[in-house]
Parts: C-alpha cells; sequence; structure tokens
C-alpha cells in the first residue's frame, strides 16, 4: 500500500515510538528515511514500513528488506533496519497506516450538476456531492462530508461533518450518521423493520415502523449491511461501532459503544448488545424474547445466542468441522442423546431397569 511519503521521525512521533538500531543516530538520519508504503515482513521492499506483531513471523525478521518494523524492545535486537519500538505493535501499526489512506483525498469539495438537492436542505461547507446523488427535503450535509455517486439521503437525514457515504448508499428519511463515520457501498439504513402479526384470517398485517436510526460519532458500516428503523422508537449504534460486511440488525438494535460485529452476523429486533463486545462472523442473536448481552462478551463465529448474557467472557456454540462420514454418524448419536441422557439417569438413580 502506498501513499505520500512519510519520515521515520514524523510515524515514530505519531505512534509513540523508539527508534533503535540501525541509522537510530544521531537523531537527524530518521528525518531522512522515508516511508512510502506499508507492507508484510516477509514481503515488504526498501521504502516500506512494516510490523511484527505475532511470534508467528518472527522468522522473517532478520531477512526483512523493509527499511523499518513497528516491534517491541524483544524483538528490536534481530532487527537489521531501524525499529520502531512500543508496547503493542499492531495498534501502532493500525495508527501508523492511517497516514497512508488517502482514498478520500480526491474528492475536492464540489457539488455535481447531476446530483438532486432540495431546496429545504442545508449543505456545510467543503462538502462533496457526486453524481446522481438525491438529497431530500429538510435533509442536513456536515462540513466536510463526501457523498460519492448514486447515494440517496432520505428526507430529514442527517450526515455528520467528515463523514465519507461511498456510493451506492441509501438513506432513508429520519436517518441520522454522526461525525466522521465511514459507510461502504450498498449499505441501506432506516428501511422498514420486519414487523407484522396474522388477523384473524390468518394474513399478515404490517406493522408501521414509524421510529428512525441514530448512528454516533466514528462509526464504520460495512458493504452491503442493512440497519432498520425502529418500529416506535429509534434503532441505535453508539459511538466508535464497527460493522462489517453483509450485517443484518433488525428494528429496535441497540449496539453499544466501541463493539465489533464481523460479517453476516444477524441481530433480530430489539437486541441489545453491550459496549466492548465482538460478535464474530456468522453469528446471531434472536430468542423468544428480546436478547440483551452485556459489556465485554465475546460471541464466537457460528454461535447462536437465544437468551440474554449477563456476565462477561467468551461463549461458543457452534459444531466444529469433522470428516463428512465420521458428521454423520456423530448426527445420528446427537439425536439419540435424550434417550441415553434417561438411562444413565437411571443408571445413576440404582433403577436399571424402569
Amino acid at each position: 500500500m502506498k501513499g505520500k511519503p512519510r519520515s521515520l521521525a514524523e510515524i515514530a512521533a505519531h505512534i509513540g515510538a523508539d527508534i533503535v538500531g540501525p541509522f537510530a543516530s544521531p537523531p537527524g538520519d530518521a528525518d531522512q528515511i522515508q516511508i512510502a508504503a506499508l507492507g508484510s515482513i516477509g514481503s515488504a521492499q526498501s521504502g516500506a514500513l512494516s510490523h511484527l506483531s505475532s511470534a508467528t513471523y518472527r522468522k522473517f525478521l532478520a531477512s526483512t528488506k523493509a527499511s523499518a518494523v513497528i516491534l517491541t524492545a524483544e524483538d528490536a535486537v534481530l532487527c537489521p533496519c531501524p525499529g520502531l519500538v512500543v508496547a503493542r505493535p499492531y495498534l501502532a501499526f493500525a495508527r501508523a497506516s492511517q497516514l497512508f489512506d488517502h482514498k478520500t483525498d480526491r474528492f475536492e469539495p464540489s457539488i455535481h450538476p447531476s446530483a438532486i438537492i432540495d431546496s429545504t436542505a442545508s449543505i456545510g461547507e467543503g462538502v462533496f456531492i457526486g453524481p446522481n446523488v438525491v438529497v431530500g427535503a429538510n435533509a442536513l450535509i456536515g462540513a466536510g462530508a463526501i457523498v460519492q455517486a448514486n447515494t440517496s439521503v432520505g428526507e430529514g437525514s442527517v450526515v455528520g461533518e467528515h463523514t465519507t457515504l461511498w456510493p451506492n448508499v441509501t438513506l432513508y428519511p429520519q436517518v441520522t450518521l454522526g461525525h466522521r463515520c465511514t459507510v461502504h457501498s450498498g449499505v441501506v439504513l432506516g428501511a422498514a423493520g420486519f414487523g407484522y402479526t396474522p388477523d384473524e384470517k390468518g394474513h399478515l398485517q404490517t406493522i408501521a415502523q414509524l421510529g428512525g436510526v441514530r448512528i454516533g460519532n466514528d462509526v464504520s458500516i460495512g458493504a452491503g449491511t442493512t440497519i432498520d428503523c425502529g418500529a416506535i422508537d429509534d434503532t441505535i449504534i453508539e459511538d466508535g461501532v464497527k460493522i462489517d460486511n453483509l450485517v443484518q440488525i433488525g428494528h429496535n438494535c441497540k449496539v453499544g459503544a466501541h463493539s465489533l460485529i464481523c460479517g453476516c452476523v444477524g441481530l433480530a429486533g430489539s437486541t441489545e448488545i453491550g459496549r466492548h463486545c465482538v460478535l464474530a462472523g456468522g453469528s446471531g442473536v434472536g430468542g423468544k424474547h428480546p436478547v440483551k448481552i452485556c459489556d465485554q462478551v465475546v460471541i464466537s463465529a457460528k454461535t447462536t445466542v437465544t437468551q440474554s448474557i449477563d456476565k462477561p467472557g467468551i461463549y461458543s456454540g457452534s459444531i466444529l468441522a469433522t470428516e463428512h462420514g465420521t458428521w454423520l454418524r456423530n448426527a445420528v448419536k446427537f439425536s439419540a442423546l435424550g434417550e441415553l441422557f434417561k438411562r444413565v439417569k437411571k443408571l445413576e438413580d440404582g433403577n436399571p431397569n424402569e
């Protein structure tokens, strides 16, 4: 990944690292070393910055061709190039990577002539609005926002300052996005929640979905994700939440601050997720009654949660893959567990013949 060159000294200051090893002194040398790209430790070339965040990749350190490596003090003694020493290399690398992300730099403030903007909408300073964008009545686009091609911002919706909407995003009416959010292509925010009830003849009657969606600051929403509006109250996504691709969040859900929701997760309506939680890929939450998960909970991949969780920790419930024949035999045995339990209980109670 290439970007505008940065000096090693600038990067070290940005991530709070000490520069050690070859060329670390005199101090002026760090200003002369220019970093123009990021790379993995095994394949990085001269001019690139890499990182060593796992012992698995330590074998590549001695032969790396990177111009500098982010690592711990323990690993720095083996580094053949300048090392940026920190306590948490992966976190430091994340912060360093932000210096090289220039995907939105090419959008100069402007409004494309094909955009349709209602006369009652408010457009902040320094905004980019791309081709075929539609901005509805009484909508607000905050200063420095980027709204890319074919995106629709519904009536009364708000896009916060310095928020980026990638192409083909849809905001239904009454959606509020905070500041510095990123919404990727194909996202739909505020579609009607899935609410129906049968009438006397068994025909399904629609429950009007009258709420909105409120999304906090610094939220990232992956491609193809959908977040439904609330039935009465709003669906809420708090500050700092990161949502992967193809996630479904039902009406009236609440996701606590700084939680991480991985791809293909599904949340049934009225689910509440606490703060600093992780829902791994393909997991699902929903039950007979609304499910509430407390703070600091990790749900493993493919796990289905049907009851509330009130104790922090890691929860798993998926079946591990095995050879197909073994799986079939185990599946048959699984269906017999109820009868087996009864037989064991009789033996424990001393009544084997009952």
